[in-house]
């Protein structure tokens, strides 16, 4: 038996937790450079904006609906994400965090399931201001489709019965009401079943998840894949998609980002590469890993038409594998040097280490080159990391990132961020004596 813990709007929901004043308002979430809306309050839900909805063009087709724009705070979200999943751990013993507001809870031989979920789902409320919808199967599948029905009860009153609203337990319905209920959600809301795979069920007259649970197994795999037939066994409650309470290590690790301004000079983008090498080089060490490559690009923005465009990657091998922060922008800016061209303005860049591998395994050679000594590098890499971690990213940085208080064109835009309350002593609010 499965449990799925899901935030609710949950960019939104965090900044509500700080400001009151968001509450019953039309409020989006941008994404970087503010450009378009990553996540949207139930409130401007119901005004038509859709996920990837450009500001702009928000801006000007709801000029007088008060819709209220934040930049994205992902410091803050993912420090209320650490929070909401402890809390959720409460549920059962064994926990998948799936993704910043979603974990999955293995919850068999537990009793007054729907009972212990609101108990969780309030304690959530209460602790941390973030609403959530919990849903619970006999299969991940099962459970997800659950918590679909749990938010939709609870947002829009009628879609279902209303008894299933923020907790729904499809294993305790009745056989007649679990049918209802199938019948009622549209197949794309499975999970696993994309829009192309969707639109092709519909076409064969599968329209709904109950039509979908009452497929043949082995006529869907031959028809469309295995990965399909899984999702029906899912549906039928045969699990087939276990629980994974430690994630798989990333096979490739990327930091990419479009620029706040375009940047034409070299040093702005080896800044720029620096600072993504950085960040880049702090994931692969918190997963124990070492890169054997870095690949690092630059482009032009395809849609500035008046300007010249450019487009230009390379990948650079490392002599051997390393979680080294120096090392990799070392490469990287080897790379940086081979494709920079002079004249363009560059929209965009990024780097990706590729080729990892586990930091446990060591390849057998002489150690011929002063630099090779591994176990001064991960001391002084540990150092870095807790130093940056405990007074806040960029405390210590390499100097091709350049100095704090340079003017940096190519940061993003960020101009409606709001304070990083959990995490920066500053940000706290100060009270008037």
């Amino acid at each position: 038996m499965f449990a799925l813990v899901d935030g609710n709007n949950f960019y939104v929901s965090c900044e509500r937790a700080f400001r009151p004043a968001l509450l019953n308002r039309p409020v989006v979430v941008l994404s970087n450079n503010d450009g378009c809306a990553i996540a949207r309050s139930n409130e401007a839900k119901a005004l038509g904006i859709r996920m990837g909805h450009p500001w702009f063009q928000i801006r000007d087709e709801w000029p007088d609906a008060g819709v209220i724009a934040l930049s994205a705070n992902f410091t803050l979200y993912g420090d209320m994400s650490n929070r909401m999943h402890a809390i959720a751990a409460g549920m059962g013993p064994h926990q998948e965090i799936y993704s910043i507001d979603e974990s999955f809870l293995d919850v068999s031989g537990m009793r007054d399931l729907v009972r212990r979920g609101h108990v969780v789902r309030e304690r959530i409320l209460q602790w941390i201001g973030v609403p959530c919808g919990i849903g619970i199967g006999a299969t991940k599948t099962l459970a997800k489709l659950a918590n679909h029905v749990a938010k939709s009860a609870d947002r829009k009153p009628g879609s279902y019965p209303a008894d299933l609203a923020r907790v729904c337990n499809l294993s305790s319905l009745p056989a007649s009401d679990l049918d209802a209920v199938l019948a009622a959600t549209d197949v794309g809301e499975v999970w696993g079943f994309g829009p192309r795979i969707s639109a092709q069920l519909r076409e064969a007259g599968i329209t709904n998840v109950l039509h979908a649970a009452h497929m043949d197994p082995a006529t869907v795999r031959r028809r469309w894949s295995v990965v399909v037939e899984r999702t029906v066994r899912e549906l039928q409650g045969q699990p087939c998609i276990p629980l994974s309470p430690v994630s798989a290590s990333k096979k490739e690790i990327a930091c990419t980002r479009s620029f706040g301004e375009p940047v034409s000079d070299y040093n702005g983008l080896m800044q720029a590469v620096t600072e993504f090498t950085t960040r880049a080089a702090e994931k692969l060490r918190s997963q124990g890993s070492r890169a054997a490559q870095i690949y690092v690009f630059v482009h032009t923005s395809p849609f500035r038409k008046n300007d010249k465009q450019y487009s230009q990657g390379t990948v650079v091998p490392l002599e051997r594998p390393s979680a080294n922060t120096a090392e990799l922008i070392a490469s990287a800016l080897r790379g940086l040097r081979v494709i920079y061209r002079s004249g363009y303005r560059i929209a965009k860049a990024g780097v990706m280490l590729l080729e990892l591998q586990d930091a446990s395994l060591e390849q057998g050679e002489l150690d011929l080159l002063t630099s090779s000594d591994t176990k001064d590098s991960t001391r002084l890499m540990s150092a870095l990391d807790s130093i940056n971690d405990r007074y806040g990213k960029g405390t210590l940085r390499f100097a091709s990132a350049g100095t704090q208080h340079e003017v940096r064109g190519w940061e993003m835009k960020q101009e409606r961020r709001t304070p990083a309350y959990t995490t920066d002593w500053a940000a706290l609010p100060r009270a008037l004596a």
